[in-house]
C-alpha cells in the first residue's frame, strides 16, 4: 500500500556517481548504477537522509511523495541476501588467483632515488607484493601487517609518472575505483584490515576527477567502522600528473 511519507529524492544533473553516500545508507537502499546513485527499492529507504551529509555536490534532498511504506524486514532480507552474494576471496579462472599471495624485494630507497622516473625499461620497480586490487587482497595477507598502506584511485597509475619513486616506494598498495567497484565490500574490506593489521599510516591518492572524491570518504569510513586510529593523509593528483593537494 502506498503512503505519503519522506523519501530521499536524486538529483541526476547534480550527481557525479562518487558513491560516498552508499556506506551511509545503513539499510543499503543506495547503489552506483551507470555512474549514478540510485534507490535500489523504495521500501527499502527511511526518508531520514543520513546519506545527505555525505553528498559533495548537493545530489540528494528529503522529498514528500506518495510511495511504499518503509519496510524493515524488507531491509533485513536484502541485507542478507546481499551479504550472501558478496564474491569470495578465490582464484578467478584467468588464473589470477587471490589465494596466491607473493612479496617481492623491492629495489632499496638510494637505488630508487637513483633513477630519474622510476618507471620505464631502465627502472626498477618499488612494488612489494601481489595483488593490488582491493577487492583481491584477503584482509589477513601477510604484507598487510604493521604496513604503511598506500590507497591508489585506478587512473593514478597512468597519470603520476613518478608514481614508484614518490608514491610505492615503502608502502602496500592496493588499488580501486570508487565509481565502479562494490562501496560497502570496500568499507568493510579496510574495517577488517585495520582492526586486525595493525596499519601503521594510510594514505589515499585520488585523481581530481569528481568520480574520485568517494574513495578518501570509503577509507574513513572503514577506519571508524574498525574503532582504530591511524594517520591518515590525502594527495590530489591532477589529469596532467601534478600534484595539486596534500593534507593530513
Amino acid at each position: 500500500m502506498k503512503v505519503l511519507r519522506k523519501i530521499i529524492e536524486i538529483d541526476d544533473e547534480l550527481c557525479d556517481g562518487c558513491g560516498q553516500c552508499v556506506p551511509s545508507c545503513a539499510e543499503g537502499a543506495l547503489k552506483i548504477v551507470d555512474g549514478k546513485a540510485r534507490i535500489v527499492a523504495d521500501k527499502l529507504c527511511d526518508g531520514l537522509g543520513a546519506c545527505m551529509g555525505e553528498c559533495p555536490t548537493g545530489a540528494l534532498k528529503i522529498v514528500e511523495r506518495e510511495t511504499e511504506e518503509f519496510d524493515e524486514e524488507a531491509v533485513e532480507k536484502y541485507l542478507a541476501e546481499k551479504e550472501k552474494q558478496e564474491p569470495k576471496e578465490e582464484a578467478m579462472p584467468c588464473g589470477c588467483p587471490t589465494t596466491s599471495i607473493q612479496t617481492f624485494v623491492p629495489a632499496e630507497s638510494c637505488q630508487m632515488a637513483n633513477v630519474p622516473t622510476a618507471i620505464g625499461p631502465e627502472g626498477e620497480s618499488a612494488l612489494s607484493h601481489w595483488p593490488v586490487q582491493i577487492r583481491l587482497i584477503p584482509a589477513k595477507a601477510p604484507f598487510l601487517k604493521e604496513a604503511d598502506l598506500l590507497v591508489l584511485a585506478d587512473c593514478v597509475a597512468v597519470a603520476f609518472s613518478t608514481l614508484h619513486r614518490d608514491l610505492i616506494n615503502g608502502k602496500v598498495v592496493m588499488m580501486g575505483c570508487p565509481k565502479f567497484d562494490d562501496v560497502q565490500e570496500y568499507v568493510a574490506k579496510f574495517a577488517e584490515i585495520f582492526r586486525t593489521a595493525g596499519i601503521k599510516s594510510i594514505t589515499t591518492v585520488v585523481m581530481e576527477v569528481p568520480c574520485c572524491t568517494g574513495l578518501p570518504g570509503i577509507v574513513k569510513k572503514g577506519l571508524e567502522a574498525s574503532g582504530q586510529k591511524i594517520p591518515m593523509s590525502e594527495i590530489v593528483i591532477s589529469t596532467r600528473g601534478k600534484v595539486l593537494e596534500q593534507n593530513k
